[in-house]
């Protein structure tokens, strides 16, 4: 099972019974694993030890990714790591596992599409509570991003947006005024 629209757009669903937002403490992250130096990481708000807003239950880690090399595997590692401190991972289930593999090819799609059309990404951020995973990606580049159509599975090449939008509950751009580049941002359910 995939976690494609188990809720139609903006209606996330019951919470979950139970569901505090509280999570295990945040794992250390880690650096890229050549000599270059490390990508600057943060996990948000400052001076929560987990990493939890204890306002609005939303853990939120960010990856610098500007000029580095290698940003595709660095950020689905990054995402990885983030998914195992926030409880995705080690899956229990079938499903479970779904949805961690969905939310790492997305984290890829999005990277690798700022690399190819946008100059490269700038900043990989991810928010979690206990619904929605949302991803952000963003970028110099003043195209928009769409699924090509008509979507020709035989095709190589043009399938990143047509996965990101049939994997997601919904996607989107966000472009601040008067500021170059962009941010992609997708949201995927979290695991039942």
């Amino acid at each position: 099972m995939s976690t494609t629209r188990p809720y139609s757009p903006g209606d996330r669903g019951p919470e979950p019974s139970g569901a505090s937002g509280a999570s295990a403490a945040e794992a250390p992250a880690t650096g890229a694993a050549t000599g270059a130096a490390a990508p600057s990481v943060s996990s948000v708000p400052p001076g929560a030890a987990d990493g939890t807003s204890r306002t609005q239950g939303r853990r939120v880690r960010r990856l610098r990714l500007e000029g580095e090399s290698g940003v595709v595997p660095l950020a689905r590692d990054f995402t990885r790591q983030a998914l195992y401190a926030w409880g995705w991972l080690p899956a229990d289930s079938a499903d479970q596992r779904a949805a961690a593999e969905d939310v790492l090819l997305v984290v890829s799609e999005l990277v690798t599409n700022a690399c190819l059309h946008a100059e490269g990404p700038d900043e990989l951020r991810l928010a979690c509570d206990n619904k929605v995973i949302r991803l952000e990606v963003s970028d110099r580049g003043a195209g928009q991003p769409a699924p090509r159509t008509p979507h020709r599975a035989g095709r190589p090449g043009g399938h990143g947006m047509f996965i990101v939008q049939r994997l997601c509950l919904d996607w989107g751009v966000l472009r601040a005024p008067g500021t170059p580049g962009k941010t992609v941002w997708a949201e995927l359910g979290a695991p039942a």
